[in-house]
């Protein structure tokens, strides 16, 4: 009788079963965990590709919000689940690039504990003030800074969130300072404690404020964008403010480390097709979210690489204190 040694046992038993899950796979729903509370960027992106996704790999595809920790709970969720293609992650630049440097004593790591598939999306952000505050322009909005020092609240989604970091980045930037509100789960919580006059500012994504802004309920003084949206026309880029300030919020599709390699084609694949749908574009640039799929995985694995060196650089030069 034959035997095999453990190690060769296990990397048999691995070729089976992916072969195994490639031959009908999916046959059964999939679980896309969005590591934020419903109402920011990432759950706005979630279920509007949603549909598309289910169509495409002619299985539901059943959304789970799993907020807190700044999106490591989801992060987590994902990375010990099995890989075989059911359970995947809608990672974005926070729980992605910013939290593997800002979080250090964190156990898991997206391109270690992940396998990333694709970019997806793009999703700009925004500096947006309560109505209570008289200034009409990003320059007006930093002599009010510093005619009020400390006497302004803003809004923090996460310590380690992109929108955090711009606040900071402007805080210093400008020589002004403001007190930090934290919020649980997300862009969601944040722009209702901005509804509620909690905080005075926030910097936060654009999807997230765009509706509220077009109702009169809040200000947005700018777009940190290349370029301005065609939701809100009027509204000029932090660029055209006098601040050269371009930190977009990209989204991607993550599967558990592991992932046989016709699992990761098949969700590529879906991917690109899902994101051409008429219907998908329609809505998604309609909100000023730009569809901006990676090349191949690898070509995903490599952008990620680079915004977690990019952003582990910027909080290293701006001496913010990561846990």
């Amino acid at each position: 009788m034959l035997k095999l040694k453990p190690a060769a046992l296990a990397a048999t038993l691995f070729a089976v079963c992916g072969s195994a899950v490639g031959q009908d796979y999916p046959n059964r729903p999939l679980r896309l965990v969005i590591p934020f509370a419903p109402g920011g960027a990432s759950d706005f992106v979630g279920r509007i590709i949603q549909p598309a996704f289910t169509a495409r790999l002619a299985q539901q595809v059943v959304i789970d919000n799993r907020g807190g920790a700044a999106g490591n709970i989801g992060v987590e969720v994902v990375a010990r689940a099995t890989a075989d293609g059911y359970t995947l992650l809608l990672g974005n630049v926070g729980t992605m690039a910013i939290n593997p440097v800002y979080y250090t004593k964190f156990q898991y790591r997206p391109l270690k504990d992940l396998s990333p598939i694709t970019q997806l999306v793009d999703v700009p952000g925004s500096l947006v003030v309560h109505p209570s505050i008289p200034s009409k322009t990003v320059k007006e909005f930093v002599s009010h800074l510093k005619a009020n020092p400390g006497k302004l609240n803003y809004g923090a989604a996460a310590p380690s969130s992109a929108n955090t970091l711009e606040a900071l980045m402007f805080l210093s930037m400008t020589g002004t300072t403001a007190t930090q509100v934290p919020y649980k789960g997300g862009a969601g919580p944040a722009t209702i404690g901005l509804l509620a006059n909690e905080v005075q500012f926030s910097f936060t994504t654009f999807t997230s404020t765009m509706p509220f802004a077009k109702q009169g309920r809040l200000r947005m003084l700018a777009i940190i964008a290349p370029e301005r949206s065609k939701a809100l026309p009027d509204v000029p880029t932090m660029r055209e403010g006098g601040f050269d300030m371009v930190v977009g919020s990209w989204q991607g599709l993550f599967a558990p480390a592991g992932a046989p390699a016709v699992v990761v084609n098949t969700l590529y694949k879906a991917s690109l097709d899902a994101m051409r749908d008429p219907g998908v574009a329609g809505k998604l640039g309609d909100s000023g979210v730009t569809i901006t799929t990676s090349k191949s995985p690898a070509d995903f694995i490599a952008f990620v690489k680079a915004e977690t060196e990019r952003f582990g650089k910027a909080i290293r030069d701006a001496n913010i204190q990561t846990e």
